[in-house]
């Protein structure tokens, strides 16, 4: 049937283009596919750079309690106390950093929510989806300077 359509149009019209309906939906949301596209990459772009200040923050602040930590382990630590130590301490930072971005994106919604689309400017998904992510975000890249605290020698630190 679409070679008879296509015929009977270039016979009224060479000139006329002859497009499918997928193909016309599709230049309409192209536009709009590519700005979201181009949103997320930056997003995934910010996440990486959070994660890489999380991991110098955490690995700055391990370097600095190099002795504390080895002491800590000359006395008995063990190593799951020395990693949930570092663990803890960058969990209460993740913490009060979500707490004041929740705060701050919840006054922004005032501001961005006639940008919104078919969805509300205090979404729930949305509030508890990204801290945890955030938070997941951040044990992972402190879980490595957790780690790295446990090649401390004691015996190197005492001294």
């Amino acid at each position: 049937m679409a070679a008879g359509l296509r015929a009977a149009v270039a016979e009224l019209d060479r000139n006329q283009p002859m497009r499918t309906m997928e193909q016309a939906i599709g230049a309409t949301v192209a536009q709009p596919r590519f700005r979201t596209i181009l949103v997320a990459l930056f997003a995934l772009v910010a996440l990486l750079l959070a994660a890489i200040g999380v991991y110098g923050v955490m690995a700055y602040g391990v370097t600095q309690r190099t002795h504390e930590l080895g002491v800590r382990m000359a006395l008995g630590a063990a190593d799951r106390h020395v990693v949930r130590l570092v663990l803890v301490e960058s969990l209460a930072l993740t913490s009060l950093g979500v707490c004041l971005g929740l705060a701050g994106g919840a006054a922004a919604t005032r501001l961005l929510g006639g940008l919104l689309f078919e969805t509300r400017p205090l979404d729930p998904a949305t509030f508890v989806a990204v801290p945890l992510v955030l938070a997941a975000i951040a044990l992972a890249a402190s879980y490595i300077p957790a780690r790295r605290a446990l090649r401390v020698e004691p015996a190197v630190v005492l001294r």
